[in-house]
């Protein structure tokens, strides 16, 4: 594993080390050349000052007199202009390249003529740029042991341009859009090392090809497209150390050849279609095996995870069936054998292992109780037995797992009382005992859980009152005690509760008590109790409230006019409003009341030695469903079409100029069935031209929104402004139109929709992690250039649901206007509070920024089950090594690089939604260290 996590950073270490302090001048003409080369970069970088280059940053030199250049690192300087290349390719003595982190969108033809000249040229490393097109032919490289051209848009076969490096060691070319098979066209296969292909669109099959790779160490063919069947020949490669499979078609059985690779020490195939038996002996020597996520049926062999060497398995998200094995490595310190059809019991001997630290068995059929042995575990930071058949007591010993950060044990069969031993758990932030059959009182020993996050026992048959230290949990975001027997006064609450309060379906009674009155609670469930009396006016001052839920108690009088954004169910009770008529229901919302649980766990390998970061997040949450409205359909007569004021082209594009109709285009726009979505200010129509092509127009309503009117040479100059932006991921508009009541706007209809219907929706292709690094990367440099734009510009909404993808890594900003068009006066509250959809607020394009760059880490919307993402993930602010548990589990899950850079973004994201304004970086910084993410 070590291997893997380090081999390519073992040839950039001369990059990453400081340069050679030479105090000899260079030969004479390397001098000059670097002199030219300052010039050059200085332009742009500032990379370079004083008078000795071996001292400039990023350049490495021999010792002795005459010294001579050997090593330049240009990396992340925001290179775009390729002139500074021929200065590079004069250096004679160069061994190392690094061009990483830049803005090259192609390598010109003289630099593969001139660099290809340098006979001692080890290493060139073009990564994380924005070349495009086909690869170039590297045949005059002959001395390149090194080449890495990942993280750019390059795309068609690799084979014609690398068959003369003879001496290839190390080929990383993942993330682009190369297709074909795997190359085999190297004049010495045998040479190569590492090749990982890594987030391509590579197809077929992976033999024989790769059977020319005899020395390979590495062999990366994840997220791509191979469909092999039979993967027996994988044992040729026996000196194989780490083999990633993840995330393609594969189908067959897992080769039972794998126990012959007695190198290999890292196997992951996860996310894939293999199906069959495990074979006995893949374990024999592997430290790493990831198979979760395929069609694996038949029972674990027994001796699958007692291998000596065994130090994380993860056999989630199968079919696997029969008992866990008994024999268990003792250096286990990740054990997933989550959601698949286990029975029996839990065995005892788990308790054994010393370095465990992640147990998942939920949602499988395990019967018995918990063993006590359990205890013993005392590294433990994450046990998850949820959705089981387990019985008996929970056991007091769990009391000792004082490193515990989650435990799970919802939906089970779990009696008797919740042990006071529990109070040891002083690092626990997620407790779970919910849909048992837990009786007697909460113990009040519970609250010396003082990093206590989220409580929930609902659903069991808990009695008593709620215990009045229940205010110690400071950090209590969640409370959830509903469905039991609880009675009595309700003490003061935790005044960090925010997430939700419910305590519906107990026998609570008397007056609502302001003990509940919660600045910062976002759901209140009171439901199904006895209280009478009156709501109480404090709920007008919980400014966070979005949901209310007061349905079947006995409450009389007026209720409250709450705030609009609160939904409110007071079914059930004797109620009237202010105009004195009865109140049932909250009209166009519905709450359904089942209590939903989402069960997300998962730890990932990370760095050398087995170091492991784990996020939490698990909570059982009510869960609100706004009813869809249904538009009327048809086209609006002849006679009731607006009456065009003025249209005019934006555009000089004279296919655009002859396809647009603008009265053709009015009637399209009248039909509703010709929506294609809705934004807060704007609606956007699918309008059809008689030549066939089809456009996006963009309709600004007059009477709802907060254009000005006035002065309609001002407003035309203004939209002549709007679409004269030039930004490859700015829509900017093609042509207008003027009516009475509105202004239309035409852009190109070349969408495969939004990126909320891609990722929420489940429209189109899924959207693995570079597609969503892409996206997140183009909105990034959208912003910025809209930020930097001489006339100000307003973005009304920016969501997921205003960034519409033309490919899925070609984002495009929509819902953009110019500052000048709006009019502050005319809206109920200020421009920045009409900026952000539910969810984005507080309002800002940064802030708004960082919600959807949580929605791509998470794959959750902007705000999950009543619950704000920004808020939720906030939480977790600095629990870093709980961060992959809120990580989409589907995309997350396979590699250490693609985990890395994720937690790169996570922290990104979690800066642009800061509570504080001034705190959030500018939209430039952003896009900065997006890119150094990379």
């Amino acid at each position: 594993m070590d291997g893997y996590v380090s081999g390519f950073l073992f040839f950039l270490l001369p990059f990453l080390l400081s340069p050679q302090l030479s105090f000899q001048e260079l030969i004479p003409n390397q001098t000059n050349v670097m002199a030219s080369l300052s010039r050059t970069l200085n332009q742009t970088s500032g990379n370079t000052s004083g008078q000795d280059p071996c001292r400039w940053k990023g350049v490495t030199c021999t010792k002795g007199s005459p010294s001579q250049v050997i090593g330049l690192s240009l990396c992340d300087l925001g290179l775009s202009n390729t002139s500074f290349l021929r200065y590079v390719c004069s250096l004679d003595s160069l061994r190392f390249l690094n061009l990483s982190s830049n803005s090259l969108t192609s390598i010109p033809g003289s630099f593969i003529t001139d660099c290809g000249k340098l006979e001692n040229l080890k290493l060139l490393n073009f990564s994380g740029n924005k070349l495009s097109g086909m690869l170039p032919n590297f045949s005059g490289f002959r001395a390149l042991e090194i080449l890495d051209l990942s993280y750019n848009l390059l795309e068609g076969s690799i084979d014609l341009g690398l068959g003369d490096l003879v001496n290839l060691r190390s080929l990383n070319v993942s993330f682009n859009r190369f297709n074909g098979s795997i190359p085999t066209k190297l004049r010495t296969p045998a040479a190569l090392q590492e090749l990982s292909l890594s987030h391509n669109h590579f197809q077929g099959t992976i033999f024989p090809g790769a059977s020319v790779y005899k020395n390979l160490t590495l062999l990366d063919l994840s997220f791509n497209q191979f469909s092999d069947s039979d993967l027996h020949s994988i044992a040729n490669l026996s000196k194989l150390e780490v083999l990633i499979l993840s995330s393609n078609k594969l189908d067959g059985e897992v080769p039972s050849s794998l126990s012959r690779l007695e190198k290999l020490h890292w196997f992951a195939a996860n996310t894939n279609n293999f199906s069959g038996a495990i074979p006995r002996g893949i374990t024999n020597h592997l430290q790493v095996l990831d198979l979760s996520f395929n069609r694996l049926n038949g029972s674990i062999p027994p001796d699958l995870l007692s291998s000596p060497n065994l130090e994380s398995i993860d056999l989630s998200s199968n079919s696997l069936e029969g008992p866990i094995p008994v024999n268990v490595s003792r250096r286990l310190f990740r054990l997933r054998l989550g959601r698949n059809r286990l029975n029996g019991s839990i065995p005892r001997r788990i308790g054994e292992l010393g370095e465990l630290q992640y147990l998942e068995l939920d949602g499988n059929s395990l019967e018995g109780e918990i063993p006590l042995q359990l205890g013993d575990l005392v590294n433990l930071t994450l046990l998850s037995l949820a959705n089981n058949q387990l019985k008996g007591a929970l056991p007091k010993e769990l009391g000792n797992l004082q490193k515990l950060v989650v435990m799970k044990l919802q939906m089970n069969q779990i009696d008797g009382s919740i042990p006071d031993e529990f109070s040891g758990l002083g690092q626990l932030l997620t407790l779970n005992l919910s849909r048992n059959s837990l009786s007697g009182a909460i113990p009040s020993s519970i609250s010396n859980l003082i990093n206590l996050t989220v409580l929930n026992l609902g659903c069991n048959q808990l009695d008593g009152s709620i215990p009045r230290t229940i205010s110690n949990l400071g950090n209590l975001m969640e409370l959830q005690l509903g469905n039991n027997n609880l009675s009595g006064d309700i003490p003061p609450m935790p005044g960090r509760l925010s997430t939700a309060l419910n305590l519906s379906r107990n026998n609570f009674g008397g007056s609502i008590p302001t003990t509940l009155s919660l600045p910062l609670l976002e759901i209140l469930d009171l439901s199904h109790n006895g209280f009478t009396g009156r709501v109480p006016d404090f709920f007008l001052q919980m400014r966070s409230l979005t949901h209310l839920v007061l349905s079947y108690n006995r409450l009389s009088g007026v209720l409250p006019k709450l705030p609009p954004w609160v939904t409110v169910d007071v079914a059930g009770n004797s109620l009237r409003n202010d105009t004195n008529s009865a109140v049932t229901a909250a009209p166009r919302r519905k709450i359904s009341t089942a209590l939903i649980v989402a069960v997300s766990v998962a730890a990932a390998v990370v760095g050398s030695g087995f170091a492991a970061a784990i996020l939490i997040f698990v909570a059982s949450r009510r869960f609100y469903r706004v009813e869809d409205e249904t538009p009327q359909t048809g086209p609006q007569s002849g006679d009731d079409l607006p009456q065009i004021i003025e249209g005019s082209f934006l555009t000089e594009d004279r296919s655009h100029r002859s396809q647009i109709n603008f009265a053709i285009a009015i009637e399209e726009v009248s039909n509703p069935g010709n929506v294609l979505r809705k934004s807060r200010f704007s609606t956007y129509y699918k309008a059809a031209m008689p030549g066939g092509t089809s456009y996006c127009v963009k309709k600004l309503n007059w009477s709802n929104k907060v254009f000005q009117m006035g002065n309609q040479g001002r407003f035309r100059q203004e939209l002549e402004d709007l679409g004269r932006l030039n930004n490859s991921n700015v829509m900017t508009p093609l042509a207008y139109v003027l009516t009475a009541d509105s202004a239309h706007l035409f852009y190109e209809d070349l969408h495969k929709g939004t990126l909320f219907d891609f990722l929420h929706k489940g429209v189109g292709d899924s959207l693995d992690w570079p597609c969503r690094y892409g996206i997140a990367l183009g909105v990034a440099q959208g912003l910025t250039f809209l930020h930097g734009c001489k006339q100000p510009v307003l973005l009304l909404d920016l969501s997921t649901k205003s960034i519409l993808l033309k490919s899925l890594k070609e984002p495009q900003i929509a819902d953009i206007e110019l500052f000048k068009v709006t009019d502050p006066s005319r809206s109920t509250g200020s421009i920045s509070t009409l900026a952000g959809s539910v969810g984005y607020i507080p309002p800002g394009n940064i802030y708004s920024f960082g919600v959807v760059l949580l929605e791509l880490l998470t794959g959750k919307p902007p705000v999950n089950e009543g619950i704000p993402l920004a808020k939720w993930a906030q939480s977790y602010a600095t629990r870093v090594r709980e961060w992959e548990q809120i990580l989409d589990q589907s995309i997350c899950h396979t590699l250490l690089g693609v985990q890395s850079q994720m937690h790169s973004v996570m922290k990104i994201a979690l800066s642009c939604v800061n509570q504080s304004a001034e705190a959030r970086p500018k939209a430039k910084n952003v896009l900065r260290m997006l890119f150094n993410a990379r």
